[in-house]
């Protein structure tokens, strides 16, 4: 048996037994009409797309004319007719009057002749009261002349920089004699010991400022008791003077801290 496969009664026979409401089958059995209606449609936008240049085209002749009688109206446009000059009209003024001008020229300075005055004659001057009495000086006074001094010297008041520096950040930092040993050596020789037998010894902490000149002050004590405070201010303030801090090489007051620790009266 042959089949047409430009009939629909193929799909019969493919979709026997099957479900024929499944979209394929319709898909296949309006396949001819889709398509010749799609050559339709697909025939008609060409041939509009072909054609709408040619249209545009007869639209813009049609309009040509009127473009024509537009620019005619332009161009016959009627100018206004030019003033004529007004009549009587006062004269222009007259230019101002020329002024005579005369070129500068730098003057020369004329050299003057000398005049010499003669000195007046003993005989002009002979009845004219020219002093009533003559001064005589003393002979036998001693001369004396004073060297030239310079003048009145203008005292420079200096301001004293009195800076608190610290020992940690300061270039030179304040020293005593012989460096912190021999400090130590000189607490250990001067320092007062408590006498009482139950003193237990600890750590002092001492602070002081060391002025430009070496000396010490603002004393202050950090004490463990038995009188310890006392005696560690008197054996500061008896303390030789230190050397001072130097800051951009100057002398400075500097702050120092330290500990001094003491042994217990039982060891």
């Amino acid at each position: 048996m042959k089949l047409d496969l430009f009939k629909k009664e193929w799909l019969d026979i493919v979709f026997e037994g099957r479900n024929k409401s499944y979209g394929a089958y319709d898909l296949r059995k309006t396949n001819g009409s889709t398509t010749l209606r799609a050559l339709l449609v697909g025939a008609v936008i060409f041939s509009i797309a072909v054609a709408t240049p040619k249209i545009a085209e007869l639209f813009s002749n049609l309009g040509g004319d009127d473009e024509v009688a537009l620019d005619t109206k332009i161009t016959t446009v009627k100018l206004p007719p030019k003033e004529k000059p007004k009549e009587n009209l006062p004269p222009p003024p007259p230019p101002p009057p020329k002024v005579d001008q005369v070129k500068f020229v730098k003057p020369e300075v004329a050299k003057t002749e000398e005049v010499t005055e003669e000195p007046p004659k003993v005989e002009d001057i002979k009845d004219k009261n020219l002093g009533k009495e003559d001064i005589k000086g003393d002979p036998n006074a001693d001369l004396t002349v004073e060297p030239p001094g310079d003048g009145p010297k203008q005292v420079e008041v200096v301001e004293e920089d009195n800076t608190l520096f610290n020992s940690a950040g300061v270039e030179v930092k304040p020293e005593y004699p012989g460096g912190i040993e021999k400090f130590y050596k000189y607490v250990q020789n001067n320092f007062e010991q408590p006498e009482d037998e139950g003193f237990p010894g600890g750590r002092l902490i001492v602070s002081f400022v060391v002025e430009k000149d070496g000396s010490l002050t603002d004393i202050k004590v950090r004490d463990i008791g038995y009188g310890t405070k006392a005696a560690a201010e008197k054996l500061l303030r008896k303390c030789p003077r230190w050397t001072p801090a130097e800051q951009n090489g100057k002398k400075v007051r500097c702050s120092y801290t330290l500990p001094i620790l003491l042994q217990s009266n039982s060891e």
